[in-house]
């Protein structure tokens, strides 16, 4: 239906009385001052034409007050889109991915692009999707990990990825996804832990700076929602966690529960809402091969995780640059070294000491938009059960 310029006011008037909700209209007509507008504006229509209607009824209210459970709202993601408060979920997004890239390129980085199908994944095949590949299998990669490591010994000293990462965990928690975006960094010549923790810092301040200025200026409604965020962030030695949780000398990976007390437990000790945790122990990290290990300090390697209120948001450390050494961690994580031929090449012909980290965006933007589910920080979110839309 289309009315033309003229029309009578009673025509306008049945015209956008009778059209859907949510369908597609064109409107001409003349922007007049208006103190009854919440913008203070209204436009004055001569002209109307419906492009595309809507079906009716609505499978989700989209300016209803009446909430929607998430998987009807994910089920019908695009009319979820629709509302303001989602929207602004995504702005948020897109300034945190355009502040990363920045502080890494004010910092000298180079942005690479790693493959994702792989012959053999970061860490073994427990976690990986495997994929038919022509006349052989290959894997989803849940890391671009081995490949940040190959390019340190092709004198690409300082890299960075921003891309999607798939684990095949079978997790079901509101902070677990099967496939997610990851901010990924290499750098050589690095040694120390503390070397690659205060790079990490100094990029995600940046970050975090830049997302809340350009926010701000625009009167974005989740402005406010992020942090400004002071350095050094605190170090706690793993001991020093295992101590406050009650089970000193227990040497067991962090659970879901157990990052949440201590995150409880460390911000309101220290007022800060960032903080490192330090020194892992080799049990915990036992399959993370390419984590170096210390000769002084035997059973503890120089891994870290950084926390956000009691979530783990990215985990990284020194790795291990000499091939006889990497080769044993292979080994001693159950792992045939002939499976990564390619990857161990780079190690043979002089690989400088390197580390770096990975970073879950998702996680970020779930916390800082304070929405209670991180599938609500991805357009249209993957997990155990959710292939589709």
């Amino acid at each position: 239906m289309t009315l033309k310029k003229g029309t009578t006011e009673p025509a306008l008037f049945d015209f956008f009385s009778t059209t859907p909700r949510e369908s597609v209209v064109e409107v001409e007509g003349t922007v007049q001052a208006s103190a009854k507008a919440q913008r203070g504006l209204e436009l004055v229509p001569t002209r109307a034409e419906l492009l595309s209607p809507s079906e009716v009824p609505l499978p989700l209210g989209v300016v209803d007050k009446v909430g929607a459970e998430l998987d009807t709202r994910l089920n019908h993601r695009v009319l979820d889109l629709r509302k303001p408060a989602v929207r602004a979920i995504f702005e948020l997004r897109t300034q945190l991915l355009d502040g990363f890239r920045q502080a890494f390129l004010a910092r000298g980085f180079l942005e690479v692009e790693t493959p994702k199908l792989l012959q053999q994944g970061a860490e073994g095949g427990a976690t990986l999707f495997p994929v038919d590949y022509f006349d052989r299998r290959a894997f989803l990669a849940q890391s671009p990990q081995l490949y940040k490591q190959m390019l340190m010994s092709a004198g690409f000293e300082r890299v960075f990825e921003i891309a999607p990462a798939f684990r095949a965990e079978p997790s079901d928690t509101l902070r677990h996804l099967t496939e997610f975006t990851s901010l990924d960094a290499e750098v050589a010549y690095v040694r120390e832990a503390d070397e690659i923790r205060e790079l990490l810092e100094a990029v995600v301040v940046d970050a975090l700076a830049r997302t809340r200025a350009r926010l701000l200026a625009v009167g974005h409604p989740l402005a406010e929602r992020v942090p400004v965020a002071a350095r050094p962030f605190p170090r706690v030695p793993f001991a020093e966690c295992e101590r406050l949780l009650g089970r000193p000398g227990a040497e067991e990976d962090l659970g879901t529960e157990d990052e949440k007390r201590l995150g409880e437990i460390l911000v309101e000790r220290t007022g800060q809402p960032f903080y490192f945790l330090t020194d892992f122990p080799t049990a915990v990290k036992a399959r993370t091969f390419y984590a170096r290990r210390y000769d002084d300090r035997p059973g503890v390697t120089g891994y870290f995780d950084l926390d956000f209120r009691g979530v783990e948001l990215a985990s990284g450390g020194p790795r291990e640059h000499r091939l006889d050494r990497l080769v044993a961690n292979l080994r001693a994580a159950g792992l045939d070294p002939a499976d990564f031929a390619g990857y161990l090449e780079a190690f043979r012909y002089g690989m400088p000491p390197h580390g770096g980290w990975g970073f879950g965006l998702d996680r970020l933007v779930w916390l800082l938009a304070g929405v209670g589910n991180i599938r609500e920080s991805r357009l249209f979110p993957r997990d155990r059960y959710r292939l589709t839309p």
